[in-house]
């Protein structure tokens, strides 16, 4: 089967392991990510698809896609268009309304290069995808989403995985990572813990020594990260301590600094 092209058109789609609506979601569409399809299954009633930002491979139901032509998903990949910086909000999509969250992708560019194929009406707030931001907007990004409970596989403010939390911060302020954990630790430098800046990710193994969790420094040695739910704890050269307990809850295997501007 030839591979065909896709685009979110409502304002998230879980992505599945398996064809089926009873498989763990390994992570999420928002509105905006566009991707290629790969093949359907036997009852034509899902699609496998890899998301273009980060190829990552799963599983939607066909009745959640949107097909666009090669040209239009080409037109996507070299188009700077915004992200969505609202919690959540609303847009006017072919004159109905559909609810999106922090970190949707929105068909709007102030390029003349390419024409905008589809009706959309936007009054919130958002940011150039290219734009990179420093750190406290970083900083402030991240704490948007606290007490966002967690959720395996999620990527919005309704419910968020360690590593969904890291990526989509990081692409809000411009910067790429993968999305797994055990991927993010490959990118940037790596850093010593007497070094470590607020914004820095810090990983952390399990017990078989795999990269298990992940999470965003801020000051004065405490740690953002999705646990439960995303919360503020404190880093030591050990791991993480829970701030209400005092009980060491992961541990630190490295740290690594993406932003490209060091405070």
């Amino acid at each position: 089967m030839s591979t065909s092209h896709g685009i979110c058109r409502l304002s998230m789609v879980p992505v599945r392991n398996e064809p089926s609506d009873k498989s763990e979601m390994v992570t999420q569409l928002l509105f905006g990510d566009h991707y290629e399809q790969l093949q359907t299954d036997d009852g034509h009633k899902w699609a496998r698809i890899r998301m273009h930002f980060d190829k990552y491979e799963g599983w939607i139901d066909l009745n959640q896609h949107t097909e666009i032509t090669k040209e239009y998903f080409d037109q996507v990949n070299n188009s700077d268009y915004k992200i969505c910086l609202d919690g959540t909000t609303s847009i006017l999509y072919k004159k109905h309304h559909i609810n999106v969250v922090r970190g949707s992708i929105l068909p709007i560019s102030t390029s003349e290069l390419f024409k905008i194929e589809e009706q959309l009406a936007f009054n919130g707030e958002a940011k150039s995808l290219s734009q990179k931001r420093e750190y406290e907007f970083l900083r402030s990004t991240a704490l948007d989403y606290l007490n966002t409970t967690y959720l395996w596989g999620g990527r919005s403010p309704f419910g968020i995985d360690c590593s969904g939390f890291t990526q989509i911060v990081f692409k809000i302020c411009g910067y790429y990572l993968p999305r797994d954990a055990s991927f993010q630790i490959n990118e940037g430098n790596p850093v010593e813990f007497s070094d470590h800046q607020p914004g820095d990710l810090a990983f952390f193994n399990n017990m078989d020594g795999k990269i298990a969790h992940v999470g965003i420094l801020l000051e004065e040695n405490k740690i953002i990260h999705a646990s439960g739910k995303v919360r503020i704890d404190v880093l030591s050269n050990s791991g993480i301590i829970d701030q209400v307990s005092g009980i060491k809850t992961h541990a630190l295997h490295s740290i690594k600094r993406i932003l490209k501007e060091a405070l």
